[in-house]
């Protein structure tokens, strides 16, 4: 490999597909790789702000006995040798897990989170974690342990949360593949406010054990919350739901979960429901601009797009306050409550799967506004402005929030600056359990509009 490459950073930012592609041929090693990454974070890393607990040695060595057992014929996995990283939120085995609270700040977990356990069988070296507010639950990243998480494409702004580290980190090029969790847009936020890809998985595709919050030790799976990749590329979304989808051990005895394919070979032959802007929910015009110029830009490549197609029955004010209640479930609430509010979503669920029995995927925005400065009053205080007018911060999370609460799969995909130079993406959702067909969809958006680019000055 041209060492003048991997000083420009050229290494740093490829997929991860093809960075695999080179460890397997044997033009880079597993230990070079890592030893560049842990360079960039040692020199970039303290103005973003986004790795906040490094387990370079254990990595180093574990980079050593990939590129030795490649070496001898071995073949660990569809991840071997690939340094990655993963939210503070997942429990790692021996290598402490705060979730961003102080009162985890001493937590070293005995065992690794279903995630982290699937990514090492694969193959993957995880050397570092990313910063998360505390018990991820701000959309921005900042805690009393670790500090702020700043945006490379703005250091004054927010990367979002709570998977901003993730997000920031690949922005900056400080790691080829990262991983997080969703259950108001914590994935799809910081890769729409970093200009990188993220999923959020079908809910239950990918087990949730050993992800903090819950306590430390909890088996069950939270309703709304999946965990998932981020990434500079989509292929890199797809191999790593791959690798990461299907029941946990005792429950894969009795089923499994088979992906369909893309339910589109190209572009002209896609059905796209598009939902760019809502009375309720505003967006700003900054973002409504690039999203308008991806509808044209897929009409453009053949695809029939409908701007007044919308779920039957789904309501966006009401059906946004239904999603609080299941997100906060009020103190009291008894089961029988609970349910009724359950019942109502799967209603919402019927008329989602009704719109996909026409469209194969619907676009709609990740958020209203591009990434916005820090903001680290209390919550209560905080507002965003849309089109000149404040809007409470709560509101922030209506577009992520409207699709979680549905279950469905979302891929968020770049589309390039705005005209004032920031981030802008798109929520890429479709059908329950039809992950390929989104994924997919963003990877072949790129041939028409946006995809990853470097912030500037990286």
């Amino acid at each position: 490999m041209d060492t003048d490459v991997r000083d420009s950073g050229g290494l740093a930012f490829l997929p991860a597909v093809e960075l695999l592609d080179l460890l397997r041929r044997g033009e880079v090693s597993s230990r070079e790789l890592l030893s560049m990454y842990l360079e960039r974070v040692e020199r970039i890393n303290p103005t973003v702000n986004a790795i906040v607990t490094l387990d370079a040695e254990r990595a180093l060595v574990s980079a050593g006995r990939a590129d030795d057992a490649r070496a001898h014929g071995e073949d660990w996995g569809p991840l071997h040798g690939l340094p990655i990283t993963v939210k503070d939120v997942f429990e790692t085995a021996g290598l402490r897990t705060t979730a961003g609270a102080p009162e985890l700040s001493d937590h070293v977990p005995e065992t690794d989170a279903a995630l982290v356990a699937r990514l090492r069988r694969a193959g993957a070296i995880i050397f570092a974690k990313t910063n998360t507010p505390a018990m991820a639950s701000d959309g921005q990243t900042f805690n009393d342990l670790f500090g702020t998480t700043n945006n490379p494409w703005d250091l004054t702004r927010t990367p979002g949360g709570s998977s901003g580290g993730c997000g920031a980190a690949l922005a900056a090029g400080l790691t080829p593949l990262s991983f997080g969790s969703d259950i108001a847009g914590s994935i799809r936020i910081p890769a729409n406010f970093c200009g990188v890809y993220g999923h959020k998985p079908s809910f239950g595709l990918i087990p949730q054990r050993g992800h903090i919050p819950g306590p430390p030790g909890q088996l069950i799976d939270r309703d709304i919350n999946v965990v998932g990749p981020l990434a500079r590329d989509a292929r890199d979304l797809d191999l790593a739901l791959s690798v990461l989808a299907g029941p946990i051990t005792q429950e894969a005895l009795g089923w499994r979960a088979p992906l369909a394919p893309p339910r589109a070979r190209a572009l002209s032959e896609l059905r796209v429901a598009a939902w760019l802007d809502d009375p309720s929910f505003p967006v700003d015009d900054s973002v409504l601009v690039r999203l308008e110029a991806l509808v044209e830009a897929l009409r453009s490549a053949g695809a029939t797009v409908d701007e007044r197609a919308r779920p039957a029955g789904v309501e966006f004010g009401p059906a946004f306050s239904l999603y609080l209640r299941l997100l906060r479930l009020e103190e009291g609430m008894t089961h029988d409550e609970w349910l009724e509010l359950d019942q109502r979503r799967q209603v919402l669920r019927e008329g989602w799967a009704e719109l996909f029995a026409t469209y194969d995927v619907l676009v709609c925005p990740v958020c209203s506004t591009p990434p916005f400065p820090h903001d680290q009053r209390p919550r209560g205080e905080r507002q965003y402005v849309i089109n000149g007018e404040d809007r409470p911060m709560s509101d922030y999370v209506a577009w992520p929030g409207l699709i979680g609460m549905a279950y469905l799969p979302s891929t968020s995909t770049p589309l390039g600056p705005n005209p004032n130079g920031l981030p802008v993406g798109v929520q890429v959702v479709g059908p329950h359990l039809a992950d390929r067909t989104t994924i997919d969809v963003a990877h072949r958006i790129r041939a028409v509009i946006g995809g990853f680019e470097r912030p500037p000055g990286y």
